[in-house]
């Protein structure tokens, strides 16, 4: 009689009566189940956390490595796009007079309104204010002329190899209600100058450091 047999002819209302393999084979597999069971509770349920944060530590850190590899992958690029960045910026300081380039630049702004055919009432450069790494010059301007001879003004006035940027633009007839080719244009100009040309004392101030 073979195992199977042997299961099928069993009691198992007496137990004691099983043959000695069988009762072994019982016992072992009982053995077995408890031993997971108490695996399952006492070591499974304990270390759950850590594996789960191990696992989530895992997809964090394939996470920083993929965006790692994709910087990496696009560092050329970035490259070529941080040293356009500082040629354009370089351009634009270049723009930028230095101190003993303003009174020429001044100049330049009052000969562009005559060139453009209008009158100079007013040229009033103001106090230079600094900002940051630059320091701007306002200068109001107050002129006379046509629509057209404005509109020559401020194409030469952007024509300048310099930075000069007009704001609060009012023109009024300079008779109200009779001439209305004969106007008014009140401007503010403002130029702008890099501080850092005079030796980085602007650099020094912005530091805190002696003067």
């Amino acid at each position: 009689m073979n195992f199977l047999d042997q299961l099928r002819t069993l009691d198992p209302r007496d137990v004691g009566r099983w043959p000695l393999p069988v009762r072994g084979f019982f016992i072992a597999l009982i053995f077995l189940v408890v031993t997971a069971f108490a695996w399952y509770m006492f070591v499974w349920n304990d270390d759950r956390p850590i594996l789960q944060k191990a696992e989530a530590d895992e997809l964090d850190l394939r996470a920083q490595f993929e965006n790692k590899q994709q910087r990496a992958a696009n560092l050329d690029a970035y490259k070529a796009q941080l040293g356009e960045m500082e040629r354009s910026f370089g351009a634009m300081l270049r723009q930028l007079p230095g101190k003993t380039e303003v009174p020429n630049l001044l100049v330049d702004i009052s000969q562009t309104g005559l060139a453009a055919g209008l009158q100079e009432k007013l040229f009033q450069p103001g106090s230079e204010k600094g900002n940051g790494f630059y320091a701007e010059l306002p200068i109001r301007i107050k002129l006379v002329g046509s629509y057209h001879d404005f509109g020559n003004f401020v194409s030469g006035i952007a024509a300048l190899p310099r930075i000069v940027t007009l704001h609060d633009i009012q023109i009024t007839p300079v008779s109200p209600g009779k001439d209305y080719d004969n106007l008014t244009m009140d401007v503010t100009a403002k130029t702008y100058r890099y501080i850092e040309d005079e030796g980085g004392q602007g650099a020094k101030k912005k530091s805190g450091g002696p003067t």
